[in-house]
């Protein structure tokens, strides 16, 4: 047995994005030699803050939403979230507008929200949004130890809580179709159901347990960081920095090293960089057919890497303004076609022309050091499909610009055209050719057959000393899930390498799960 103190075990990390970052702070706090290899040259892969022409905008996730998952990980390193970060709860939540009629302004408040959910949808669907509200508090309780925890085989489905999310996961119902039990008016359905685009799915292929994702942003509300999201990850760097972490910028992994089945290293610039362990935070399909021979995975092969299902992909514009809007923070349109828009997504061969739904920030209501005096910054994501398709960018691009400017220009953002100063434009296309895998924003979908035991493994199952972390692997993706997936895997390598981490209240087992002796208090 070794303490946090004298672990001198070496851990190479791929990728700084925030999974690796979360997982380098807390294996750092155990005492191991973190070496962290990155291709960019600053961390934060997609959860990054971007500039140009003096405007800055968040290149991937705009918000945080459930802070106890993100409180874990800097406590675990001393630290307190809220005091490394400025985080603004906001209120409303975000404004969403029914391309059928009406909108909502959401809000954590429960009173407020079934409030406004009668005037739009009567007094039927109010009722069933506070037993939609009880059930989800219900359902979460239940599922947390299934999402705190790692899946190692499919024996994991006969313990005790597996036995206790089965009550609640319902795999027989899609998410719309659980929400049909609560809801009569297809807004509401819609209302507590978009966040399955959170994993790059449609609500009506995603499993039923994932309504537990627009309750936990009702019922713990959602922040933006002033500065931008990428503050999280900067500071988590510099903090890791601090720490002892060393940090390879500009320094692209081109393979790892795998000897008699067990990870030894990495190859860098064409040099053997070794390692004890090696943990990889990147594009799960792109990293397993780039950095590793086939001959050298057993289950995740090329060809079921191929036939396996991805998430949709996401059109991008960030877009300098002249001027300032007074329109709330973050605005959704929900399609008028929302099945039918949906349907265009899933099967990536077609865009949808009339009516789109899209998601728009206008940060700078919130923060104005995203853009310069007197001008806004504006982040507007569409979802689309992935590269699978057919779809020729390069020949749809320019059109399909001129549709999403016309239909953001309805959400009160008036005279778009004549008020940019900035613009950038990113496609499936793009994502793709900056190893995202068919440029599946998302990573694998988290279909029944790829999640939990299914899904690759924290502690990869391929080869020895190797653990992921990040969306491709359990639970999954989304920033909070990311980071549990660093918890579970910083404590499974401290586990391996027999380490008792100090990491102050958090716990360096799993809960539920039969304690090693090395990990004991009396130990």
């Amino acid at each position: 047995m070794s303490s946090a103190q004298e672990s001198e075990n070496r851990v190479i990390i791929v990728g700084a994005g925030p999974g690796g970052l979360a997982s380098a702070l807390m294996l750092a706090q155990a005492g191991f030699d973190v070496h962290v290899y990155e291709r960019e040259s600053g961390p934060g892969g997609r959860t990054k803050v971007i500039e140009k022409d003096g405007f800055k905008f968040d290149l991937g996730p705009t918000f945080l939403m459930y802070l106890p998952v993100f409180e874990e990980v800097f406590a675990a390193v001393g630290r307190d979230l809220f005091e490394e970060l400025d985080l603004v709860r906001l209120d409303p939540l975000y404004r969403l507008n029914f391309g059928s009629g009406g909108h909502l302004d959401c809000t954590s408040n429960l009173e407020q929200m079934v409030e406004r959910v009668e005037d739009l949808a009567g007094e039927h669907n109010a009722k069933g949004f506070r037993k939609w509200w009880t059930d989800n508090q219900w359902k979460l309780e239940l599922s947390e130890p299934c999402l705190q925890t790692p899946w190692t085989s499919w024996k994991d489905v006969t313990s005790k809580r597996a036995i206790r999310v089965l009550q609640v996961l319902r795999p027989h119902l899609s998410v719309a179709q659980d929400l049909g039990k609560f809801f009569d008016d297809d807004r509401m359905v819609m209302a507590t159901s978009f966040q399955a685009k959170y994993l790059g799915m449609s609500p009506y292929n995603c499993p039923s347990l994932f309504t537990i994702l627009a309750f936990i942003e009702y019922s713990h509300g959602i922040f933006h960081a002033i500065g931008g999201l990428g503050t999280l990850t900067k500071r988590m760097a510099e903090i890791a920095t601090e720490m002892g972490v060393q940090f390879h910028y500009d320094s692209p992994v081109e393979q790892v090293i795998i000897e008699d089945g067990h990870a030894r290293g990495v190859t860098v610039g064409g040099e053997r960089c070794e390692a004890d362990a090696v943990l990889i935070n990147a594009d799960f399909a792109n990293a397993m057919t780039t950095l590793i021979d086939d001959d050298d995975r057993k289950k995740w092969k090329d060809k079921k890497l191929e036939k396996a299902r991805y998430s949709c992909s996401t059109y991008m514009m960030y877009l300098g303004i002249e001027g300032r809007y007074d329109v709330p923070h973050h605005q959704i349109h929900i399609s008028s076609d929302y099945t039918g828009n949906l349907s265009d997504i899933e099967g990536a061969e077609n865009l949808t022309w009339e009516d789109p739904s899209l998601y728009v920030q206008n940060v700078s209501v919130t923060d104005p050091t995203m853009a310069p005096e007197g001008h806004s910054t504006l982040y507007v994501l569409v979802p689309v499909g992935n590269t699978r398709g057919s779809i020729d960018w390069s020949q749809e691009g320019p059109k399909f610009r001129e549709m999403v400017l016309d239909q953001i220009a309805k959400l009160g953002f008036t005279d778009i055209r004549e008020r940019i100063r900035s613009e950038t434009i990113i496609t499936p296309d793009d994502w793709a050719e900056n190893d995202i895998y068919r440029g599946a924003v998302f990573n694998l979908a988290h279909t029944i057959d790829q999640m939990l035991f299914s899904r690759p493994r924290n502690r990869f199952e391929d080869v020895d000393n190797m653990y992921l972390v990040g969306g491709g692997t359990h639970p999954g993706s989304g920033l909070p899930v990311i980071m549990e997936s660093a918890k579970i895997t910083s404590k499974l390598i401290c586990n391996d390498f027999k380490v008792r981490p100090d990491w102050g209240e958090v716990s360096p087992w799993f809960p539920g799960l039969k304690v090693p002796a090395h990990l004991r208090e009396n130990s």
